[in-house]
């Protein structure tokens, strides 16, 4: 089970990060553009969401577009949420307790790469080991 700790080792090695506590709680940025973050069970949140929302931890993450937010949830709906709030699309939100390791810091690197300019994006990659 994830938590938000799990995030945190994942945004870790990530280049220009910075992470703010919010009314909704933890917050992950790049370059003042917010990559990641946790979801509170806002009222404009559809009700069925809310729910869910507002019972676990929940975390939304930047995605490149709409439609790879849309396969994701189609993929594991009883991981992805299918909506939350129109503000900081295109994203997708998903319960942390749901996700395994692995699989959530693809996602933050990925929400990460969304939002970072091409000089940081360079950075990363240079510094990551490519596959033996």
């Amino acid at each position: 089970m994830a938590t938000i700790e799990h995030i945190r080792r994942a945004v870790a090695g990530l280049p220009g990060v910075e992470e703010r506590e919010r009314t909704s709680g933890a917050s992950w940025f790049v370059r003042n553009r917010p990559f990641a973050w946790e979801v509170h069970p806002w009222p404009s949140i559809p009700a069925d969401m809310r729910a869910i929302i507002a019972s676990e931890p929940v975390v939304a993450v930047k995605v490149a577009d709409r439609v790879d937010a849309l396969a994701l949830v189609e993929m594991a709906p009883e991981v992805f949420l299918r909506t939350t709030t129109a503000w900081c699309e295109p994203k997708v939100a998903f319960r942390l307790g749901a996700i395994d390791d692995e699989h959530l810091r693809e996602l933050v690197i990925d929400a990460w790469r969304a939002e970072a300019p091409r000089y940081l994006r360079r950075a990363f990659d240079e510094a990551e080991p490519g596959p033996s």
